[in-house]
């Protein structure tokens, strides 16, 4: 499985908004921690970039699936927005859909993420501690299951 986004993918904000946590605190190794303890043989590749828009993980999206990948976490954020491009998220996503389907990969979505962890809300605004983390890993663990990540 491959966790493609941005700073909260990562863990970590670049720049101006460094704040986040560790990439071993964020959502895929907790993801991975929490599906392994729940029987399932599976690995999650961490492929967060801070800063990147969706056409950045569009572009590197190939280099970053591996033959065995079975489902794809994307994680889009708002540099799309932020950076002035926000007219191409859509385009981009649904490509980056298209894809991973093309090559048998589920997409599993991780967006609005202050829907499932508002509460834990770093000062930047923009990133979430340790334990936001663990409820978007909580969220995604039975998508990611049913989307056939487990062995």
């Amino acid at each position: 499985m491959v966790a493609l986004g941005a700073s909260n993918t990562i863990g970590r904000g670049r720049g101006s908004t460094p704040d986040g946590v560790n990439p071993g605190q964020a959502f895929p190794a907790q993801l991975e921690r929490l599906l392994q303890s729940q029987g399932c043989r599976v690995r999650v590749l961490n492929a967060g970039v801070a800063g990147n828009t969706t056409g950045q993980m569009l572009t590197r999206m190939n280099g970053v699936l591996g033959k065995d990948t079975r489902v794809l976490i994307l994680q889009p954020g708002g540099n799309d927005q932020r950076s002035g491009r926000g007219n191409e998220r859509a385009a981009n996503i649904a490509e980056i859909r298209r894809r991973a389907s093309a090559r048998g990969i589920k997409v599993v979505m991780l967006d609005n993420l202050g829907r499932i962890a508002g509460g834990h809300r770093l000062p930047d605004g923009q990133h979430f501690g340790a334990g936001g983390h663990a409820l978007f890993a909580a969220h995604l663990a039975p998508q990611v299951k049913a989307a056939g990540a487990c062995r």
